[in-house]
């Protein structure tokens, strides 16, 4: 099984993120989950959302996990929040920032020895989409990272759903900012 924890405040879209994650990677004949965690339920108050994927039924709902993939889309939320609780050896780290990998680790002295990969979403969300809402670009560097799905195909599935409900000019630059994460992130 698959599982993804996202690290967030509360109106930067994780939880979109994670719910949109799982219709495209339904769409696959996978079995998902997304779901998240709020603390205070404030805008701004830190939040988990969390996705599982798996080809059985899964049949855990909790949201403890060991996750594969700890995504951080709020730059301060890695040194405020626990983001290496219940790692894996083999966690992998997708981080907004716009601090180099040698800087963050620095900073963030557990991060040291995982793997990681940076890229400051928030930067590409206020070039493409206008507004400081970092989910689509986490999206772009999560395919790059971990090869889930083919870019081609997660845009073509992830822009089918957005435009049930977003007009075109928001639809073509959230795949502004799911390209350019994907091919930005290190």
């Amino acid at each position: 099984m698959l599982e993804i924890r996202w690290h967030s405040r509360a109106g930067q879209g994780a939880v979109t993120g994670a719910k949109g994650l799982a219709d495209v990677v339904a769409g696959t004949g996978k079995q998902v989950q997304a779901f998240a965690f709020y603390g205070s339920a404030k805008r701004g108050a830190a939040m988990t959302a969390y996705n599982r994927v798996d080809e059985s039924p899964i049949l855990n709902h909790e949201k403890f996990m060991r996750p594969d993939y700890v995504l951080v889309i709020d730059p301060g939320l890695t040194f405020i929040a626990d983001i290496c609780a219940n790692e894996k050896k083999e966690t992998k780290y997708i981080i907004t920032t716009h601090l180099s990998k040698e800087e963050l680790v620095a900073k963030k002295p557990e991060l040291k020895g995982k793997e990681l990969y940076t890229l400051d979403c928030i930067k590409i969300s206020l070039e493409t989409i206008g507004k400081p809402i970092p989910n689509a670009p986490m999206l772009g560097a999560l395919m790059k990272v971990s090869g889930m799905l083919e870019l081609n195909y997660f845009l073509e599935a992830f822009i089918k759903l957005l435009g049930k409900k977003l007009p075109q000019k928001i639809i073509d630059a959230n795949r502004e900012a799911i390209t350019r994460a994907y091919n930005e992130v290190k």
